[in-house]
């Protein structure tokens, strides 16, 4: 049976190697932030992205815990102000949009005119044969929402540039999926 989550990072390890930089634009519990930190190693960087300050604790005691390298920025803002916190250029980045596992709040969630937003500004940044992957959660409204739209969005990319595709489980439709950004 498919793995969802492994064919995700089998798709990033494709793309990311030690060295370079990679983006977390929606920390949660530190799970993308980690593999991140620890595909990049002592010599590459992550920045990670959470509007919530539990998602930042919680990350930085995963990273402590697990001795990841001190190669991290945790960083308490939207996505969508990647420009504000980053300067340079990245090869991956990851976003699982909803709201924070294990939090109980299910009112704080990603909301599709910011994350279109980090999405643009993300592509702006990322280098050549770079990737986003964006895992969606249709299980709630907003999330069904976020999902079509940025489907719908993708769809207009020149793929000669930029090439979209989506992972799903087609026969079980309340399931996460995720897209893949790819730029050439």
């Amino acid at each position: 049976m498919v793995d969802l989550l492994v064919l995700q990072k089998q798709f990033i390890c494709a793309h990311l190697h030690a060295g370079e930089v990679a983006i977390d634009f929606t920390m949660g519990n530190g799970y993308d932030t980690l593999f991140l930190s620890q595909t990049v190693g002592e010599n590459g960087r992550v920045y990670a992205f959470d509007i919530q300050p539990e998602a930042l604790v919680s990350t930085e005691k995963r990273l402590k815990e697990a001795n990841a390298p001190e190669n991290y920025t945790l960083i308490c803002a939207s996505h969508h102000l990647l420009k504000e916190y980053v300067g340079e250029p990245f090869k991956a980045g990851m976003f699982n949009l909803g709201w924070l596992p294990g939090n109980g709040n299910h009112e704080v969630t990603t909301q599709w005119v910011t994350t279109k937003k980090a999405i643009e500004a993300a592509l702006s940044q990322l280098l050549p044969d770079g990737i986003l992957l964006v895992a969606v959660y249709p299980g709630h409204e907003e999330g069904t929402h976020e999902g079509e739209a940025l489907g719908a969005w993708l769809s207009t990319f020149d793929r000669k540039k930029i090439c979209c595709s989506r992972f799903q489980i087609i026969n079980s439709p309340t399931s996460p999926y995720f897209y893949v950004i790819e730029k050439k």
